[in-house]
């Protein structure tokens, strides 16, 4: 059960992002990709875990190009009945289904919910971060249970608008904070004291 505080916020920040403009959520898109793709520890990574941005999530699609033109292997979440990920290589495109929730994954292999820990850089979606680390996501847990399986020492990082860092986001036992959080205006480091 989620606390209402958490519920609170989540709707305040669902809300903002659906009065956000086509052209700045494409514009957020490019600008994440460009600090991304620059930063040397996505440079020196071999593979990277992400995921495909939907509705006014920021966007991932340039991101995702980006990354495969470096030479990155990329796995992308595949959402299981359970709301746990598994997790599959993505390809192109071209090898993206329409899965459940509007969602989209590769239609390749499944690797399994433990391929998370064998990427170099974790690259997840939320709706906002505090400045200590803490990720709100949309509710499902499944980004909590899946940056569980991460070694300590990788490097986490949430995709997100400028507005949505800093926020005082309410905190359970099974929230599980990140190092990073990227948005259009660059890359800020998060204290993570969860």
């Amino acid at each position: 059960m989620q606390s209402p505080a958490k519920i609170a916020v989540r709707d305040q920040l669902l809300a903002a992002r659906r009065s956000r403009s086509l052209g700045e959520v494409s514009e957020a898109a490019r600008d994440l990709a460009d600090h991304l793709l620059a930063a040397p520890v996505v440079r020196r990574a071999a593979t990277v875990a992400a995921y495909v941005s939907v509705g006014n999530e920021p966007g991932t699609a340039p991101l995702l190009d980006g990354l495969r033109a470096a030479g990155k292997r990329v796995i992308l979440p595949v959402l299981l009945p359970d709301n746990d990920l598994d997790w599959a290589v993505y390809r192109s495109d071209a090898d993206l289904v329409a899965a459940s929730r509007g969602l989209f994954e590769p239609s390749g292999d499944r690797l399994g919910r433990d391929a998370i820990a064998t990427a170099d850089v974790v690259l997840v979606p939320g709706l906002a971060a505090s400045s200590a680390g803490a990720r709100l996501g949309r509710g499902g847990g499944s980004y909590d249970r899946a940056l569980g399986r991460v070694p300590v020492g990788t490097f986490t990082c949430v995709l997100l608008y400028d507005d949505e860092v800093g926020v005082d986001v309410p905190v359970e036992p099974h929230d599980r904070a990140v190092a990073c959080a990227a948005t259009p205006s660059g890359l800020v480091l998060l204290d993570r004291r969860l």
